[in-house]
């Protein structure tokens, strides 16, 4: 962890306390996306939040965001065993501002691949990788925690915007208080 000389144990901790708990918030985007879970995707983003998948797959809002989870479309994906898996986010803070950078995997069922058994798992016909993606998750601290005021995702295909996510992170200069842990 980085910090510079004039931090206080409590300034610390603080951030610590931050990380853990932006980290949490992050990591419960897959079971809620996978389990349609409205009421808690809802909850974990500002009233005002913009979610941002790209094209015209976009909603402002909490509510907004969260009814996305309801679309046919997506329970057919969750009824078809659908699976995000997400990366260990990389996470600064500014004061009561924070933003994480992630990586998310997109599995499905390989339902037409041969069966392979594995010993003292079973057979399965395994998953594919359907898509990998960069996640920038811009936060506020609020009253109730840290929420997510914007989220931007963008397909990882050698194209610049999904590029420009993951260079973000490393920018000396994207957030001058940075502490990783």
């Amino acid at each position: 962890m980085r910090t510079d000389a004039a931090s206080t144990i409590e300034d610390r901790i603080r951030t610590i306390e931050d990380h853990l708990e932006i980290y949490n918030l992050i990591a419960s985007h897959p079971p809620s996306a996978d389990t349609a879970a409205q009421s808690h995707i809802q909850s974990i983003f500002t009233d005002d939040a913009v979610l941002d998948l790209g094209g015209a797959k976009t909603a402002t809002g909490n509510r907004a965001i969260s009814e996305m989870s309801q679309r046919p479309a997506h329970q057919d994906a969750i009824k078809a065993g659908l699976a995000h898996f997400a990366g260990l986010p990389h996470v600064t803070i500014d004061g009561d501002r924070a933003v994480a950078t992630s990586y998310l995997q997109i599995l499905a069922p390989h339902p037409s691949a041969d069966e392979v058994e594995v010993p003292a798992h079973g057979t399965s016909r395994g998953y594919r990788v359907h898509r990998v993606g960069a996640n920038r998750w811009e936060l506020l601290r609020t009253s109730e925690g840290w929420k997510i005021k914007r989220r931007t995702y963008r397909t990882l295909d050698g194209s610049a915007p999904a590029l420009d996510i993951l260079a973000q992170a490393l920018a000396p200069s994207s957030h001058p208080r940075s502490a990783a842990i």
